[in-house]
């Protein structure tokens, strides 16, 4: 059986999501970190990063929340949450995916964690400007938004569903992200599926959403 090892409302929520969109059987993992069990030997052994989250199928492991939304797409094709090999839809997903990670995940890691990377009287002006560098992001996702329904394509993609979960880390910034119309609007698609409701409703996660 198919095993996701998770912190509430971490990097995990994306492929909780995409596990109950597909509707396949599966075990979730509590990783409770304020026990350090994040960097224990057993989950070390597992991800050596000692990040959230790890997933597992008997005796295959991976780590990396994109990564493992993509392998669940391709492993469960009849779920429509990629599009085939070869498209250009397929190629779009695999755009806005790599920009949520390597760009809008990034920048939000570096908001939330300054401590990693200034010195503490630099701190607040450092989250400034990050806010600023997100915001920009949001504004990137809003403006091809504009007259689509989704990211990639015609129907939600593994890419709608991994930017619910940063839409949902954004909510506190200066410009969250509902205050972008076509992304809020998006948002407001995906967190109407029951796939989601029902990882948010496990993990405790309440409202507002984004």
């Amino acid at each position: 059986m198919y095993k996701l090892y998770y912190s509430p409302g971490l990097a995990s929520l994306a492929p909780h999501f995409i596990l109950r969109e597909i509707g396949v059987p599966h075990e979730l993992v509590l990783v409770d970190r304020t026990l350090g069990q994040h960097k224990s030997a057993e989950y070390l052994a597992l991800n050596p990063n000692g990040r959230i989250p790890t997933f597992t199928d008997g005796s295959f492991v991976l780590f990396e929340s994109a990564a493992i939304c993509l392998h669940l797409a391709e492993r469960h094709p009849e779920a429509n949450l990629i599009a085939g090999l070869g498209t250009d839809v397929r190629s779009h997903t695999y755009q806005w995916l790599t920009f949520l990670t390597n760009t809008l995940q990034a920048d939000l890691w570096q908001y939330f964690r300054p401590e990693f990377y200034v010195e503490p009287e630099r701190r607040d002006a450092f989250k400034d400007v990050m806010q600023g560098h997100v915001a920009r992001h949001l504004e990137v996702l809003d403006r091809h938004l504009e007259g689509r329904d989704c990211l990639a394509g015609d129907s939600l993609s593994i890419a709608d569903f991994y930017l619910f979960m940063l839409g949902r880390w954004s909510r506190h910034i200066a410009r969250p992200t509902r205050s972008f119309p076509h992304l809020s609007r998006l948002m407001e698609r995906v967190c109407g599926r029951q796939s989601v409701l029902g990882a948010l409703a496990l993990e405790r996660i309440s409202s507002p959403y984004y």
